[in-house]
């Protein structure tokens, strides 16, 4: 009974996802009477506003093996903070294997200049504006996955201010309003003159 619930829950669509299909591999399988084939799918499923999943699913039936690659995605969800709601906060590079890729902030009207997998993660991230260069495979499972871990490398403004208990205008350089250290150092320099 908890199964079939668990089943439910899992499988009703959730209509704001976005999902795009990155390849599909016709694949097989030898046993003893000769070759079984089936297919091979990968598929990245995001929701447009900073959320993004890849999975891969195998069936004897092309529906059958989305179907399993877009459970698999939505499992592996992943949040990746977005400046302004359509860029990176920083460029970042990423590694899978030989794979490397390195993904770029870009300003306003750039759009995604990415090639093939890469193209497909940003669209369902979210992103509108970035440049992306993938070397040393053309793997789209290895690059993927190197994409991957690059997005979960970036960090917000706010986070890299938290884990260095600063504001975070510090973090930009710029002058904290309200901040005393100023006076501070005048009042050390008039007790220093007085002395």
């Amino acid at each position: 009974m908890a199964r079939m619930e668990r089943q439910d829950r899992g499988s009703r669509d959730d209509p704001e996802l976005i999902e795009k299909l990155v390849g599909i591999n016709r694949v097989a399988k030898v046993v003893k009477g000769g070759r079984r084939f089936g297919f091979a799918a990968i598929v990245i499923v995001g929701d447009g506003r900073g959320r993004v999943g890849h999975g891969s699913g195998k069936a004897r039936e092309v529906p059958e093996a989305i179907r399993k690659a877009t459970e698999a995605a939505k499992r592996t969800m992943v949040r990746v903070p977005l400046r302004e709601g359509r860029t990176l906060h920083h460029d970042v590079k990423g590694h899978f294997g030989a794979g490397h890729v390195v993904m770029r902030s870009a300003p306003v009207g750039t759009g995604i200049i990415a090639g093939g997998p890469m193209r497909a993660i940003f669209e369902a991230l979210g992103v509108q504006d970035v440049v992306a260069k993938s070397t040393g495979t053309s793997n789209p499972h290895n690059m993927i996955k190197a994409a991957f871990q690059g997005l979960v490398s970036i960090q917000s403004p706010r986070m890299i201010a938290a884990k260095r208990g600063k504001k975070v205008a510090e973090i930009f350089g710029r002058p904290v309003q309200g901040d005393d250290r100023g006076d501070d150092q005048s009042e050390n320099a008039a007790e220093t003159a007085e002395a």
